[in-house]
């Protein structure tokens, strides 16, 4: 955006967007490319895979970006407290209005990028264990059969294939071939490993190259390869460069040897050296196995004086098992015997309890006991009648029922339901209600008390 030119003789406002560009567009054109020297802290990395940090000294400090293509390219990580020299621009942010560095590349100050980058993966290994001892293991004393992971055209194979020729012509070699520097290399020699772990049948596995400088090195001193060693199945020494060079391959690996040709001294025993060693060996061998031999025969000859004569102790054991089959015998005939009785005591003694005339006596019982229970209930049945009778003549003489037959009758007000006792209670009009022996009428009360009298003056006369 272009900055408007300012009216004559009036002040020049700038809106904040305008500001920002004109200062961006300077810092781009005076500050197009610059190093920078200071320590990182504050690094960051969001899932974009930019890189985000700040450049410090003693006073002052700065906002750096790198961005994801140019931070992929750098052979170690930024962290905290490493001192760099970077390489970018200084641009301006304008969301925020503040400065930062747009960095290109990075280089460790006072030491070398592959050098830093060899530290953080050596100490990141070592603390997850890849280099502890006791996850080495041994190697076998004589392989039937090698692998060796390493380029074709290289020093290292020849070295290596003569002195196993020499040093045992009979092992077999199997080998992976590799490139062993340059981009990608890394990644073909861990593949390389784990396809000999698959072939089977290999004893042991040297990988490694030929001589040179820290840079064509470099492929056994990244991660894959130090993951694959460790992965392994087949125990691996390392044999890299000269014996002044170290790589991560030698610290993960079972055994570091300094050459390719010390590894393969290592991995396989001389031929001529063993022959001699059996050879020296041979008369105390023999000696000890005439030694072992004499001392089994006397330790037989003491079993056979212990054990004695075989045919003595065949008759002893046949008389003894005679005895044995005449014991057996007669106690399985006395065994019989004894049964023999049981059985005709238990015969007898059923018959004495013969279930079927024990059955005829429960029957004459249960006969007998039917007829004394018929004899009782019927006795009690006659008993309870004549009591049920008795109770019934006592019931019916304190009957009202009784009175009632005689002739007499109950009378009740109708309206209250009061028993009327004295004619006195009475009055003209009064409905009662009277209850014969059999039945009930209703009446009108037409006069009343006469002390006894009816309404002529004859003088009533009294029920029985």
């Amino acid at each position: 955006m272009q900055a408007r030119l300012p009216i004559p003789g009036a002040p020049h406002i700038l809106s904040v967007t305008e500001l920002t560009t004109l200062i961006r567009g300077a810092l781009e054109a005076d500050f197009r490319a610059l190093w920078v020297a200071g320590e990182i802290s504050n690094v960051r990395r969001p899932p974009s895979g930019h890189v985000y940090f700040t450049l410090r000294d003693e006073s002052s400090q700065l906002a750096a970006v790198m961005f994801r293509q140019a931070a992929s390219l750098l052979p170690f990580d930024l962290t905290d407290g490493v001192e760099v020299i970077v390489r970018g621009r200084l641009g301006l942010y304008a969301q925020r209005g503040s400065l930062q560095v747009y960095v290109d590349a990075v280089e460790p100050k006072g030491r070398g990028a592959l050098q830093l980058a060899f530290e953080q993966l050596k100490a990141r290994l070592e603390a997850e264990g890849l280099f502890d001892d006791r996850r080495k293991r041994a190697l076998p004393f004589l392989p039937r059969r090698v692998g060796v992971v390493t380029a074709l055209g290289g020093a290292a194979i020849h070295d290596i294939l003569v002195t196993l020729r020499d040093r045992h012509p009979g092992v077999d070699v199997r080998i992976a071939p590799v490139r062993v520097q340059g981009e990608g290399a890394a990644l073909e020699i861990a593949q390389a490993i784990a396809d000999v772990n698959a072939w089977g049948g290999v004893d042991v596995l040297i990988v490694g190259r030929g001589g040179g400088s820290m840079e064509d090195l470099w492929a056994f001193n990244e991660e894959p390869v130090a993951r694959a060693i460790a992965a392994s199945s087949i125990p691996v020494v390392s044999a890299v460069g000269h014996e002044i060079d170290f790589t991560i391959a030698d610290f993960v690996a079972d055994v570091r040897a300094p050459t390719p040709t010390a590894a393969a001294q290592i991995v396989v025993p001389e031929r001529a050296g063993l022959r001699a060693t059996v050879e020296r060996f041979g008369p105390a061998l023999r000696a000890a196995l005439v030694g072992r031999v004499a001392g089994e025969r006397e330790r037989l000859r003491e079993l056979l004086r212990c054990l004695g004569d075989p045919r003595l102790r065949v008759r002893d054991e046949r008389v003894h098992l005679d005895r044995l089959w005449s014991r057996g015998t007669q106690a399985i005939t006395d065994r019989r015997r004894r049964a023999t009785d049981e059985v005709r005591r238990l015969a007898a003694r059923l018959e004495h309890l013969a279930p079927a005339r024990r059955l005829g006596q429960l029957r004459a019982q249960i006969r007998a006991g039917r007829q004394r229970l018929a004899l009782v209930t019927a006795a009690l049945l006659d008993r309870h009648r004549a009591r049920v009778r008795q109770c019934a003549a006592q019931l019916d003489g304190l009957s009202p029922l009784a009175v009632l037959e005689r002739g007499y009758a109950l009378v009740w007000r109708d309206g209250d339901g009061s028993l009327i006792r004295d004619a006195a209670a009475l009055s003209r009009g009064d409905v009662i209600r009277l209850r014969f022996a059999r039945g009930t009428a209703f009446a009108a009360v037409e006069d009343g008390h006469r002390d006894g009298q009816d309404e002529r003056g004859d003088e009533q006369e009294e029920p029985d």
